[in-house]
Protein backbone atom coordinates (compact mmCIF):
# COMPACT_ATOMS: atom_id res chain seq x y z
CA UNK A 1 0.00 0.00 0.00
CA UNK A 2 1.72 3.62 -0.68
CA UNK A 3 1.66 6.59 1.31
CA UNK A 4 -0.88 7.98 -0.40
CA UNK A 5 -3.48 5.70 -0.48
CA UNK A 6 -3.13 5.03 3.69
CA UNK A 7 -6.13 7.15 4.37
CA UNK A 8 -8.84 4.61 3.02
CA UNK A 9 -8.99 5.81 -0.45
CA UNK A 10 -10.73 8.64 0.89
CA UNK A 11 -11.02 12.17 -1.22
CA UNK A 12 -8.46 14.72 0.07
CA UNK A 13 -11.68 16.99 1.02
CA UNK A 14 -13.35 14.07 3.19
CA UNK A 15 -10.31 13.19 5.17
CA UNK A 16 -9.66 14.28 9.09
CA UNK A 17 -6.87 16.32 10.13
CA UNK A 18 -5.56 13.40 11.89
CA UNK A 19 -5.44 11.52 8.63
CA UNK A 20 -3.33 14.58 6.62
CA UNK A 21 -1.37 14.83 9.28
CA UNK A 22 -0.22 10.91 8.76
CA UNK A 23 0.01 11.25 5.16
CA UNK A 24 1.46 14.53 5.46
CA UNK A 25 4.42 12.44 7.87
CA UNK A 26 4.78 9.66 6.19
CA UNK A 27 6.15 11.79 2.76
CA UNK A 28 8.50 14.04 5.12
CA UNK A 29 9.61 10.94 7.31
CA UNK A 30 9.81 8.60 4.70
CA UNK A 31 12.34 5.97 6.89
CA UNK A 32 12.53 5.49 10.23
CA UNK A 33 14.25 7.34 12.71
CA UNK A 34 14.60 11.29 12.88
CA UNK A 35 14.70 13.87 9.62
CA UNK A 36 15.45 16.99 10.10
CA UNK A 37 12.90 19.64 8.80
CA UNK A 38 13.46 22.30 6.77
CA UNK A 39 13.08 24.27 9.36
CA UNK A 40 15.39 24.54 12.18
CA UNK A 41 14.72 23.17 15.35
CA UNK A 42 11.57 20.77 13.97
CA UNK A 43 12.23 16.97 13.47
CA UNK A 44 9.90 14.52 11.82
CA UNK A 45 9.63 10.89 13.86
CA UNK A 46 9.35 7.55 12.65
CA UNK A 47 9.20 3.69 13.42
CA UNK A 48 8.32 0.83 11.72
CA UNK A 49 8.58 -1.57 15.01
CA UNK A 50 7.33 -1.23 18.48
CA UNK A 51 10.62 -0.32 20.95
CA UNK A 52 11.05 -1.76 24.60
CA UNK A 53 11.47 0.52 27.43
CA UNK A 54 14.80 2.07 26.87
CA UNK A 55 16.55 4.95 28.80
CA UNK A 56 15.95 8.83 26.83
CA UNK A 57 16.90 12.12 27.09
CA UNK A 58 14.88 15.15 25.60
CA UNK A 59 15.81 18.45 24.79
CA UNK A 60 12.90 21.23 26.31
CA UNK A 61 10.69 20.35 23.55
CA UNK A 62 7.37 20.01 22.39
CA UNK A 63 6.38 16.34 20.71
CA UNK A 64 3.03 16.23 18.94
CA UNK A 65 2.68 12.34 17.74
CA UNK A 66 -0.15 11.67 14.69
CA UNK A 67 -0.23 8.01 14.91
CA UNK A 68 1.31 4.89 16.88
CA UNK A 69 1.87 6.08 20.67
CA UNK A 70 5.01 6.13 23.25
CA UNK A 71 5.07 6.18 26.91
CA UNK A 72 7.35 8.12 29.14
CA UNK A 73 8.39 7.15 33.09
CA UNK A 74 9.90 9.45 34.95
CA UNK A 75 10.24 8.10 38.99
CA UNK A 76 6.63 7.13 39.89
CA UNK A 77 4.68 8.98 37.02
CA UNK A 78 4.05 7.78 33.49
CA UNK A 79 3.27 9.63 30.41
CA UNK A 80 1.51 8.76 27.66
CA UNK A 81 1.57 10.78 24.49
CA UNK A 82 -0.06 9.44 21.26
CA UNK A 83 -2.38 11.29 18.65
CA UNK A 84 -4.98 12.39 21.54
CA UNK A 85 -2.33 14.03 24.14
CA UNK A 86 1.27 15.84 23.25
CA UNK A 87 4.18 15.96 25.50
CA UNK A 88 5.90 19.20 26.61
CA UNK A 89 9.23 19.65 28.19
CA UNK A 90 10.31 22.62 29.60
CA UNK A 91 13.55 21.32 31.00
CA UNK A 92 15.94 18.43 29.72
CA UNK A 93 15.55 15.50 31.32
CA UNK A 94 16.49 11.91 31.32
CA UNK A 95 13.73 9.38 31.63
CA UNK A 96 12.70 5.89 29.92
CA UNK A 97 10.25 5.62 27.07
CA UNK A 98 8.68 2.64 25.23
CA UNK A 99 7.01 2.86 21.51
CA UNK A 100 4.26 1.30 20.00
CA UNK A 101 4.28 0.95 16.41
CA UNK A 102 4.08 -1.40 13.54
CA UNK A 103 4.61 -1.61 9.64
CA UNK A 104 1.14 -0.85 9.01
CA UNK A 105 0.73 1.92 11.66
CA UNK A 106 3.88 3.48 12.13
CA UNK A 107 5.05 5.67 14.81
CA UNK A 108 4.26 9.12 13.54
CA UNK A 109 5.38 12.44 15.25
CA UNK A 110 7.03 15.78 14.87
CA UNK A 111 9.37 17.68 17.65
CA UNK A 112 9.93 21.59 18.06
CA UNK A 113 12.34 22.49 20.43
CA UNK A 114 11.32 25.16 22.99
CA UNK A 115 13.15 28.54 21.46
CA UNK A 116 13.95 30.18 25.00
CA UNK A 117 14.25 33.40 23.21
CA UNK A 118 11.08 33.22 21.11
CA UNK A 119 9.58 31.99 24.26
CA UNK A 120 10.97 35.27 26.46
CA UNK A 121 9.71 37.43 23.42
CA UNK A 122 6.19 35.90 23.89
CA UNK A 123 6.47 35.85 27.91
CA UNK A 124 6.66 39.98 27.81
CA UNK A 125 3.28 40.27 24.79
CA UNK A 126 1.45 38.23 27.83
CA UNK A 127 2.59 40.34 30.55
CA UNK A 128 -0.72 41.50 30.49
CA UNK A 129 -2.76 38.55 30.84
CA UNK A 130 -0.18 36.11 32.59
CA UNK A 131 1.33 36.89 36.34
CA UNK A 132 3.61 34.53 38.51
CA UNK A 133 2.94 31.01 38.31
CA UNK A 134 1.15 29.93 41.80
CA UNK A 135 2.82 26.95 42.11
CA UNK A 136 5.83 24.70 41.63
CA UNK A 137 5.24 23.50 37.76
CA UNK A 138 6.39 19.97 36.69
CA UNK A 139 9.24 19.74 33.89
CA UNK A 140 6.87 17.39 31.56
CA UNK A 141 3.37 17.14 30.97
CA UNK A 142 1.08 15.17 28.86
CA UNK A 143 -2.16 16.85 27.58
CA UNK A 144 -4.91 16.89 25.19
CA UNK A 145 -4.54 17.87 21.43
CA UNK A 146 -6.74 20.66 21.69
CA UNK A 147 -8.14 22.15 18.24
CA UNK A 148 -6.72 25.20 17.50
CA UNK A 149 -2.95 23.36 18.25
CA UNK A 150 -4.15 20.32 15.93
CA UNK A 151 -5.11 23.03 13.54
CA UNK A 152 -1.63 24.83 13.88
CA UNK A 153 0.47 21.46 13.68
CA UNK A 154 -1.26 20.59 10.54
CA UNK A 155 -1.08 23.90 8.95
CA UNK A 156 3.01 23.55 9.81
CA UNK A 157 2.70 20.32 7.89
CA UNK A 158 1.35 21.36 5.21
CA UNK A 159 4.33 24.44 4.96
CA UNK A 160 6.90 21.95 5.67
CA UNK A 161 6.20 20.40 2.34
CA UNK A 162 6.85 23.41 -0.06
CA UNK A 163 10.32 24.63 0.52
CA UNK A 164 9.55 28.01 -0.25
CA UNK A 165 6.43 27.87 2.15
CA UNK A 166 8.64 26.38 4.66
CA UNK A 167 10.98 29.58 4.75
CA UNK A 168 8.64 31.91 4.64
CA UNK A 169 5.35 30.42 6.29
CA UNK A 170 6.35 28.02 8.66
CA UNK A 171 8.56 30.00 11.63
CA UNK A 172 5.78 32.07 12.09
CA UNK A 173 3.35 28.73 12.78
CA UNK A 174 6.35 27.56 14.87
CA UNK A 175 5.87 30.80 16.83
CA UNK A 176 1.64 30.35 16.69
CA UNK A 177 2.20 26.38 18.12
CA UNK A 178 4.81 28.22 21.09
CA UNK A 179 1.88 30.67 21.87
CA UNK A 180 -0.93 28.40 22.22
CA UNK A 181 1.46 25.78 24.79
CA UNK A 182 2.34 28.86 26.58
CA UNK A 183 -1.39 29.85 27.25
CA UNK A 184 -2.43 26.26 27.97
CA UNK A 185 -1.44 24.39 31.30
CA UNK A 186 1.78 23.30 30.27
CA UNK A 187 2.70 27.27 29.58
CA UNK A 188 3.68 27.61 33.77
CA UNK A 189 6.26 25.30 33.65
CA UNK A 190 8.27 26.83 30.19
CA UNK A 191 7.44 30.21 32.15
CA UNK A 192 9.04 28.86 35.17
CA UNK A 193 11.95 27.61 33.57
CA UNK A 194 13.07 31.12 31.65
CA UNK A 195 12.46 33.22 34.45
CA UNK A 196 13.84 31.48 37.52
CA UNK A 197 10.20 31.65 39.08
CA UNK A 198 9.74 29.57 42.81
CA UNK A 199 12.39 26.40 43.07
CA UNK A 200 11.21 24.79 39.62
CA UNK A 201 12.71 27.65 37.54
CA UNK A 202 16.22 27.80 39.42
CA UNK A 203 17.12 24.21 39.16
CA UNK A 204 15.79 24.46 35.53
CA UNK A 205 18.79 27.48 35.13
CA UNK A 206 21.26 24.55 37.10
CA UNK A 207 19.98 22.27 34.47
CA UNK A 208 20.92 24.35 31.63
CA UNK A 209 24.28 24.71 32.85
CA UNK A 210 24.91 21.14 33.29
CA UNK A 211 24.08 20.87 30.04
CA UNK A 212 26.24 23.17 28.98
CA UNK A 213 29.68 21.87 30.80
CA UNK A 214 28.65 18.30 31.41
CA UNK A 215 32.40 17.55 30.15
CA UNK A 216 33.39 19.93 33.45
CA UNK A 217 34.38 19.64 36.89
CA UNK A 218 30.47 20.33 38.46
CA UNK A 219 30.18 20.09 42.24
CA UNK A 220 27.17 20.25 43.53
CA UNK A 221 27.80 22.83 46.30
CA UNK A 222 28.28 25.63 43.65
CA UNK A 223 25.59 24.26 41.46
CA UNK A 224 22.99 24.48 44.66
CA UNK A 225 25.24 28.31 45.67
CA UNK A 226 24.61 29.70 42.04
CA UNK A 227 21.17 28.69 43.01
CA UNK A 228 20.22 30.70 45.70
CA UNK A 229 19.77 27.33 47.54
CA UNK A 230 20.96 25.40 50.87
CA UNK A 231 22.59 21.55 49.77
CA UNK A 232 19.45 19.96 51.32
CA UNK A 233 17.12 21.73 49.93
CA UNK A 234 18.86 21.94 46.28
CA UNK A 235 19.12 18.13 46.62
CA UNK A 236 15.29 17.89 47.17
CA UNK A 237 13.76 20.23 44.34
CA UNK A 238 16.40 19.32 42.16
CA UNK A 239 14.79 14.71 42.91
CA UNK A 240 11.45 16.65 42.48
CA UNK A 241 11.66 18.17 38.90
CA UNK A 242 14.20 15.45 37.60
CA UNK A 243 13.69 12.51 39.72
CA UNK A 244 17.23 11.90 40.39
CA UNK A 245 20.16 13.20 42.15
CA UNK A 246 22.11 16.01 40.78
CA UNK A 247 25.34 13.88 40.28
CA UNK A 248 23.16 10.84 39.02
CA UNK A 249 22.08 13.29 36.94
CA UNK A 250 24.95 14.37 35.64
CA UNK A 251 26.53 10.91 34.98
CA UNK A 252 23.30 10.24 33.08
CA UNK A 253 24.18 13.29 31.02
CA UNK A 254 27.70 12.49 30.20
CA UNK A 255 26.33 8.66 29.34
CA UNK A 256 23.71 10.23 26.78
CA UNK A 257 26.26 12.62 24.98
CA UNK A 258 29.28 9.89 24.74
CA UNK A 259 26.35 7.47 22.88
CA UNK A 260 25.58 10.19 20.30
CA UNK A 261 29.36 10.73 19.99
CA UNK A 262 29.87 6.83 19.22
CA UNK A 263 26.92 7.05 16.78
CA UNK A 264 27.12 10.25 15.30
CA UNK A 265 31.01 10.66 15.42
CA UNK A 266 32.42 7.22 14.98
CA UNK A 267 34.46 7.27 18.34
CA UNK A 268 35.54 4.92 20.47
CA UNK A 269 34.36 3.82 24.13
CA UNK A 270 37.66 5.81 25.43
CA UNK A 271 37.65 8.50 23.34
CA UNK A 272 34.02 9.42 23.84
CA UNK A 273 34.38 8.72 27.50
CA UNK A 274 37.28 11.16 27.40
CA UNK A 275 35.32 13.51 25.42
CA UNK A 276 32.53 14.00 28.10
CA UNK A 277 34.82 14.12 31.26
CA UNK A 278 35.62 10.32 32.46
CA UNK A 279 39.03 9.95 33.56
CA UNK A 280 38.17 6.20 33.67
CA UNK A 281 37.59 3.81 30.67
CA UNK A 282 36.31 1.09 32.44
CA UNK A 283 34.45 3.37 34.84
CA UNK A 284 32.51 4.84 31.97
CA UNK A 285 32.39 1.10 30.66
CA UNK A 286 30.50 0.34 33.63
CA UNK A 287 28.39 2.59 34.27
CA UNK A 288 27.22 3.08 30.46
CA UNK A 289 26.15 -0.82 30.74
CA UNK A 290 24.61 -0.20 33.74
CA UNK A 291 22.15 2.61 32.37
CA UNK A 292 21.98 1.51 28.96
CA UNK A 293 22.01 -2.65 29.45
CA UNK A 294 24.90 -3.52 27.17
CA UNK A 295 28.09 -2.66 26.73
CA UNK A 296 29.36 0.51 24.76
CA UNK A 297 30.09 -1.34 21.44
CA UNK A 298 26.92 -3.48 21.60
CA UNK A 299 24.41 -0.12 22.16
CA UNK A 300 26.13 1.12 19.02
CA UNK A 301 25.53 -1.55 16.78
CA UNK A 302 22.18 -1.73 18.18
CA UNK A 303 21.28 2.08 17.29
CA UNK A 304 22.78 2.12 14.40
CA UNK A 305 20.41 -0.92 13.57
CA UNK A 306 17.30 0.22 14.61
CA UNK A 307 17.52 3.43 14.19
CA UNK A 308 15.50 4.54 17.30
CA UNK A 309 13.48 7.57 15.87
CA UNK A 310 14.97 10.20 18.14
CA UNK A 311 18.20 9.72 17.29
CA UNK A 312 19.47 12.45 15.46
CA UNK A 313 21.21 13.01 12.41
CA UNK A 314 25.01 13.41 11.98
CA UNK A 315 26.39 16.54 12.97
CA UNK A 316 29.60 18.51 12.70
CA UNK A 317 31.87 17.04 15.69
CA UNK A 318 32.37 20.45 16.70
CA UNK A 319 29.27 21.20 17.50
CA UNK A 320 27.74 17.92 18.35
CA UNK A 321 29.25 18.04 22.10
CA UNK A 322 27.73 21.15 22.92
CA UNK A 323 23.65 20.45 21.99
CA UNK A 324 21.26 19.42 24.19
CA UNK A 325 21.28 15.21 23.63
CA UNK A 326 18.05 14.09 22.53
CA UNK A 327 18.51 9.82 22.31
CA UNK A 328 16.45 6.78 22.26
Amino acid sequence: MSDTKHSHGAPLAARTPQQRMVELLRTLAPAEGMTDAPLEGVKFLRANHPMPRRPVMYEPSIVIVCQGRKRGYLGEQSYIYDAQQYLVLSVPLPFECETEASIDEPFLGISIRVDLTMVAELLMLLNETHGAVDSEPRGIYSTPLDEPLGDAVLRLLEALVSPFDARILAPSIVREICYRVLTGVQGDAIRAALTHQHHFGRIAKALRRIHTEYDGDLDVETLARESGMSLAVFHAQFKNVTSTSPMQYVKTTRLHHARLLMVQDGLNASAAAARVGYESASQFSREFKRLFGLSPVDEVKRMRGTLDPVVPPPQRPVTAARKYVTTN
